[in-house]
């Protein structure tokens, strides 16, 4: 391995070039306290900035391993270190001159969520860490300014790394916080699950976000506080005692009147899967991992999937188990919502009427008097919500604000008045007692066996080289091929976007054989990433800097909406 004074003797050989003689310099040099490699280098000043990364020992970083000992905590203590890395070089940003992207120093910006990220690794077994960054190679026009790449190397990101990546320089009381926090988040999980509980939000919590784009906490907003009947108290390992509201396993519906809070309950539970950091706000908001949002998606598409559990008898007598359609309705994409999220391991629905097919949701008396449930294709949700809870363990939290035919098969109501929740389950059962119940479903109830297997097309196949693009949240593209995840609400990161992307084309590349099935894929995903990381997912010559963990849940409904995807059956 050449040492960094080999470095800097190749960058001033190289002073005053064309731009491509930085080429040169990819590889690896050691520096005092830490291995620099230079991944990628870019083509010119104004292209995508190039790819670094950093490698400390173990033995150098220093980290006790009571710090990243479980699989959470180490995943909070690399949020907490990439962020620390993050406020030193935005400080050094564009110090260094030049055209274009030259003097860029930038790594992956960290939410409000604590997320898997290719950014920052600490290895399990011997605690060494691997961080992953930008810098833009500093030019005047396409003519190299060594000098001020030194700078960068030399002076800026030493002192950046010395003060962020190593225990011994940086505040142990913050990475402990960090930890015991982790600790406590996970403990309310696993509390969730021994008391039948999908769902915990803390008294105190803050749940209004500042304003549409920004998800930091509102100043000012009112805190959450329980109703005293769904309150539920735990001792944390860390904080001592805890009390908040608990929602059972089950269904759940959240009414109200418009602006009283009801999303804002739906939308920090949808993110109640991931942990928070601290000062969020919603730290103590821990809903069950495996829960999805569920909402309609017109116009996307729908390969092989069995949606016979809610629609059947279509004109042309058109067959639902083996449903296919490059265009879906609000209806049927809600359904295949359903099916899919299931076929995914879901234990809980999160749903708002106001982004949900009305016609799958409900069809009151009057319309089945009018409308003969035979001449009716669309079995609703309401008749089967019962059923998918008490036959296969899925429970759902509704949002509703203008129907109360789910007063019936609710097991709990929570009314939001003025942010602050109130139990009217007494209240509304005996309001509904005097109203008829929507008839149940006339089907027997029915879950897929799920064995469908995927097979890329076009674009997806036979290409040697792959483009992969991402677009903003607004979806992803290999080569030709773009898939439409906007409506993905539990997507925290565009990072997670990205690497849904690579998850893609690793699979269609390396799983997608034709005999395994899309849960045998997921299966083999996740088992890769854990042991790997999520730099296993791309070619060894390029690691991303910019992979951000997705769900499983996510995963699944990535490879459902792929339109170059065709499923067929075991």
């Amino acid at each position: 391995m050449k040492s960094s004074q080999d470095l800097k003797n190749l960058l001033l050989s190289i002073d005053h070039k064309s731009y491509p003689a930085y080429k040169s310099a990819q590889g690896s040099y050691r520096f005092q306290d830490y291995i620099l490699s230079i991944d990628h280098v870019q083509g010119d000043p104004f292209a995508a900035p190039s790819r670094v990364s950093l490698r400390i020992s173990g033995k150098n970083a220093g980290f006790p391993p009571k710090l990243f000992d479980t699989f959470p905590k180490r995943v909070a203590l690399q949020d907490h270190l990439l962020r620390l890395f993050g406020r030193e070089i935005e400080q050094y940003n564009f110090k260094a001159r030049g055209s274009g992207k030259s003097g860029l120093m930038a790594v992956s910006r960290c939410g409000q969520e604590i997320l898997e990220r290719s950014a920052c690794a600490i290895d399990p077994g011997d605690g060494s860490l691997t961080l992953r960054m930008q810098i833009g190679f500093p030019a005047s026009g396409r003519t190299i300014q060594a000098g001020e790449l030194i700078r960068i190397l030399f002076d800026f990101l030493p002192g950046c790394a010395q003060r962020s990546l190593f225990f011994r320089n940086i505040d142990a009381s913050a990475c402990q916080r960090t930890a015991e926090l982790c600790e406590d988040q996970e403990y309310i999980r696993r509390e969730l699950k021994k008391r039948s509980l999908c769902a915990f939000v803390a008294n105190g919590s803050v749940l209004p976000r500042s304003s549409g784009v920004s998800e930091k906490p509102m100043k000012g907003a009112v805190p959450f506080r329980s109703p005293k009947s769904l309150e539920v108290s735990m001792e944390l390992p860390h904080r001592g005692p805890v009390s908040g509201m608990g929602i059972p396993r089950g269904v759940t519906l959240v009414v109200g009147g418009g602006f009283h809070g009801k999303s804002t309950l739906l939308k920090a539970l949808e993110l109640g899967v991931y942990n928070h950091i601290a000062g969020d706000g919603r730290e103590y908001v821990i809903t069950d991992s495996t829960g999805v949002k569920l909402r309609a998606e017109d116009s996307r598409s729908i390969s092989q999937t069995d949606i016979s559990l809610f629609i059947n008898h279509l004109p042309g007598g058109r067959d639902t188990r083996h449903f296919s359609t490059e265009d879906a309705s609000g209806s049927t994409s809600q359904a295949a919502n359903v099916i899919e999220a299931a076929e995914a391991g879901t234990s809980l629905f999160l749903i708002d009427e106001d982004t949900s097919a009305t016609n799958f949701m409900i069809r009151d008396e009057l319309m089945q008097r009018v409308v003969a449930d035979s001449e009716e294709p669309i079995t609703p949700f309401i008749s089967r919500v019962r059923e998918l809870f008490e036959q296969a363990g899925i429970s759902s939290i509704i949002v509703a604000g203008s129907s109360g035919s789910y007063f019936h098969p609710a097991d709990v109501v929570i009314q939001m008045k003025e942010y602050l929740p109130y139990d009217i389950t007494a209240r509304a059962k005996k309001e509904a007692a005097a109203y008829p119940e929507v008839a149940a479903a006339s089907s027997p109830f029915h879950l897929p066996d799920f064995r469908r297997i995927p097979k890329p097309m076009g674009s997806l196949r036979g290409q040697e080289r792959t483009k992969i693009k991402v677009l903003g949240k607004e979806g992803i593209q290999i080569n030709r091929s773009v898939t439409d995840l906007r409506y993905l609400e539990q997507l925290a990161d565009p990072e997670q976007l990205t690497a849904l992307a690579y998850i893609l084309n690793y699979s269609v590349r390396h799983l997608m054989d034709g005999r395994r099935t899309l849960r045998e894929i997921a299966d083999a995903l996740e088992r890769k990433i854990d042991k790997e990381g999520l730099s296993a997912l791309a070619d060894a010559s390029y690691l991303p800097a910019d992979l951000s963990r997705p769900r499983r849940q996510e995963i699944f409904a990535c490879l459902n909406r792929c339109r170059e995807l065709s499923f067929t059956f075991f």
